[in-house]
């Protein structure tokens, strides 16, 4: 088998089986059954969005590693996962997904033990998480653990940093180019294009899920709508965008202003915005906790008069995502007890909307945790961006 298409070293791949199996070990179980993609091309590199219909993983204290895939997924496989042992999971109303996996486990000697099962994602959907348990019942020890591998991955290696550094380098250029294509009058399909053709020649992946990007009323849509209108005179311009490199993230978030009237408003939102997200990367420390980290958003907003705008989530951690959404958990709200370790990475947005008025403001960049002082691997104007 060849690296060609492997983003790691399988030294690293091997060290992180290893945590994977200490883990295990460390909970009395006897394996796991894996569905979250993030976590499998975690441990192996695999790269499908194959996930969706259907895609397992079983990892064994006993060495045992094993994709179960579905037969349209067996070149994604074999093109970039280091996991040699590929089982074909077809397509039959013969055969239960479910049956599939008790003839994995089987196989891996798994009957009479205990048998961790992921749960929090996408991948495994509740309806065949209820067939799992009606299989396998008494067959083996089925039990739900917890998101232990999402947590491993939050401190990032050198290898993983150095991709969410590239993907900053083109989330900078790719965020001048669509600022350049916002103006009034412009097309919002002509601004999206602009991002995206960007992207692409700069050898980047699309972002997990499709960046929100709208003026006027859609400005204070914190997700993507359909339907792409003419940027006019005196508008606001929501940008948040995302890249990926290598599938691991990096974003920001800005607002373009049109004028040739400019609302004070909007200027004292932008200015308390910038305030906000100094005080925030101020303390992005090892040490800090997630919570302390919203504490202090929701204080710079409140002490600035913008009490009514405040938001229950300032942030989240990034790294490597699949669709629907580049969000990871951690989320940064009140009351989280996760530290903050060197080599963590987080995208903090102050977003200011507001509804009665019907104007948006936001500034939002992203930092990897160091020693010291934060890096910065995505930048946004301090100044407010206004294109007459």
């Amino acid at each position: 088998m060849t690296d060609l298409n492997i983003h790691f070293s399988r030294e690293e791949f091997a060290h992180r089986q290893y945590q994977v199996r200490e883990s295990l070990e460390a909970q009395s179980l006897d394996g796991a059954l894996l569905f979250k993609i993030e976590d499998m091309y975690w441990l192996t590199g695999y790269d499908s969005d194959g996930f969706s219909i259907f895609g397992c993983m079983f990892i064994g204290t006993g060495g045992q590693l094993i994709h179960l895939a579905r037969p349209a997924d067996l070149g994604n496989a074999a093109y970039s996962s280091i996991c040699e042992d590929v089982r074909i999971a077809p397509d039959s109303e013969k055969t239960s997904r479910a049956g599939q996996i008790k003839e994995m486990l089987t196989s891996s000697g798994m009957q009479g033990k205990k048998v961790g099962i992921q749960v929090d994602t996408m991948g495994l959907t509740p309806r065949l998480f209820l067939q799992i348990q009606e299989e396998l019942g008494d067959w083996c020890d089925l039990i739900v653990i917890p998101d232990f591998i999402r947590e491993l991955r939050l401190v990032k290696s050198p290898q993983e940093l150095s991709y969410m550094r590239k993907a900053g380098e083109i989330m900078d250029i790719t965020l001048n180019k669509a600022i350049e294509a916002t103006f009034a009058g412009a097309f919002e399909g002509d601004i999206y294009a602009s991002f995206y053709d960007s992207l692409f020649q700069l050898d980047a992946d699309l972002p997990a899920h499709i960046p929100p990007l709208g003026s006027g009323k859609s400005a204070l849509n914190l997700r993507y709508t359909t339907g792409r209108k003419h940027v006019l005179e005196n508008d606001q311009v929501t940008l948040e965008l995302g890249v990926a490199y290598r599938h691991y993230h990096a974003a920001c978030m800005c607002v373009v202003l049109t004028g040739p009237k400019i609302n004070e408003r909007h200027l004292k939102m932008h200015e308390t915005s910038v305030i906000a997200l100094d005080a925030v990367q101020s303390i992005l420390r090892p040490g800090t906790t997630v919570g302390e980290i919203y504490d202090t958003y929701k204080g710079t907003l409140e002490n600035n008069d913008e009490k009514d705008a405040v938001l229950t989530v300032c942030g989240y951690t990034m790294g490597a995502a699949w669709p629907p959404t580049w969000m990871e958990q951690p989320m940064i709200y009140e009351g989280n007890t996760l530290v903050l370790e060197e080599n963590m990475s987080f995208f903090t947005h102050m977003i200011l909307n507001d509804r009665g008025n019907g104007l948006s403001m936001a500034v939002a960049e992203q930092a990897i945790i160091t020693n010291g002082a934060p890096e910065i691997i995505t930048h946004v104007p301090r100044e407010p961006i206004i294109k007459h």
